[in-house]
């Protein structure tokens, strides 16, 4: 834990709160596909289909991602996050907007305005805060900026995504393929895939115990990343093909994947198994995804689109995004522990707050749920046996989190002061 500046850590519910509402996102979205069988077979436009891809990127990714950020800014990246303390508001905001959102694709295309507008409240509120302490100049500059980066990505699929909702909402006029092409190109690449680079460079040295990151190779791809983004994002705004956008997704996350696992492949000092197979997996499914993207891209039927997707979204960055939760949860309750418990009691290490055991059934259960997944694609019927499956899943990650935030107050309530 060198390297951490612990004692500026957020209070406990903070993260969170954010972090337990993941959980809930992805029984929610099983739920739907479970009941909705059809949202894999009418293709991307479908209600269901973008419901299911909001629930995702907002709910399980966003929750997870949005907590993660709360705890590891101050933490790791040594910089404060102004207004935290009502990050609750934003939370709120973020869940309420996403369920409006989903009701209106169901419902009332009138609905997505005020929902998106509540989205964007809740992301802006979190991302804009601490960009400028991010940007200027100081230690961990390349890491700083990272991060940096993946919030400008954000703030800009944001502003995509609010143009497309009034655009649906009949408030504004342009070619909704383009804005939404242009909207996930930067919210996959530029917020997510960004974010976990940035977060990894550090987070795998640390819990997986690989070598770490060379800061030359990292800048370097950081600056070719930023560059094919952006350039495919206006050029699709402007009428460029849409395998523009998706091969400037897909070369980024193919070299991200094979970083991850040479480093994890030549790992002098290997630990936490659960978690570098959370990442093992969902580094090849994001590789699969790639490479579906670019058959897509070159004339494949249009299901090899779908499946692109499916990969991207529904299984590789959640494996990556719930291996880092349930380690993160861990990682939290510990800290909790050492400010409630008076000096001279031994604090359980995180790995008996969350034991290997719970890690690895949460493994198992995501990724029989993401085979049954991507199956579903080929043969819809399947896709309610997969909701049912992916629902499955997430409760169980859910109840890993629960046990270790019950392990947490046992121990406090044995050996800790009173607050």
């Amino acid at each position: 834990m060198s390297g951490l500046a612990l004692t500026r850590a957020p209070p406990l519910g903070r993260p969170l709160r954010f972090l337990a509402a993941s959980p809930l996102w992805g029984i929610a979205a099983g739920s739907l596909l479970a009941l909705d069988g059809d949202a894999l077979a009418l293709g991307r436009w479908a209600p269901p289909a973008v419901a299911l891809v909001h629930m995702f990127t907002l709910g399980v990714l966003g929750n997870a991602m949005l907590g993660s950020l709360l705890q590891f800014l101050p933490v790791a990246a040594a910089t404060p996050v102004p207004g935290a303390r009502a990050s609750f508001l934003a939370h709120a905001a973020l869940n309420l907007g996403l369920a409006v959102f989903v009701a209106g694709l169901y419902r009332s295309h009138a609905l997505l305005v005020p929902a998106s507008s509540l989205l964007a409240a809740a992301l802006l509120a979190v991302a804009l805060p601490p960009l400028p302490a991010l940007l200027r100049r100081g230690a961990q500059r390349l890491l700083r900026t990272a991060l940096g980066t993946a919030l400008l990505a954000l703030a800009a699929t944001v502003a995509l995504g609010v143009l497309a909702a009034a655009v649906l909402g009949g408030r504004a006029a342009w070619p909704l393929d383009r804005l939404v092409d242009a909207h996930a190109a930067l919210g996959m690449g530029g917020w997510m895939l960004v974010l976990l680079a940035a977060v990894g460079s550090v987070t795998l040295p640390m819990f997986q115990g690989t070598a770490a990151v060379r800061p030359r190779a990292l800048a370097a791809w950081l600056a070719a990343t930023l560059a094919l983004l952006a350039a495919a994002a206006l050029a699709r705004l402007h009428g460029a093909p849409s395998w523009v956008p998706a091969l400037a997704l897909a070369v980024p996350s193919i070299a991200f994947a094979a970083a991850v696992l040479w480093l994890q492949w030549h790992a002098p000092h290997r630990r936490n198994p659960a978690l570098v197979r959370f990442w093992r997996a969902g580094v090849l499914a994001l590789g699969l995804a790639a490479a579906a993207a670019c058959a897509a891209g070159a004339g494949a039927p249009a299901p090899m689109a779908m499946l692109a997707g499916t990969l991207a979204i529904g299984i590789a960055v959640p494996l990556l995004v719930n291996g880092m939760l349930l380690e993160i949860v861990g990682f939290i309750a510990w800290i909790d522990l050492r400010g409630r418990c008076p000096r001279g009691v031994r604090i359980p290490a995180v790995g008996r707050l969350l034991p290997d055991g719970d890690k690895h059934a949460a493994l198992l259960a995501h990724l029989g749920a993401s085979a049954l997944l991507a199956a579903a694609v080929a043969w819809t019927p399947l896709a309610p046996l997969a909701g049912a499956a992916m629902a499955a899943a997430y409760a169980v990650s859910g109840a890993c989190l629960l046990r270790c935030l019950r392990r947490m107050r046992d121990f406090a309530r044995d050996h800790g002061e009173p607050r």
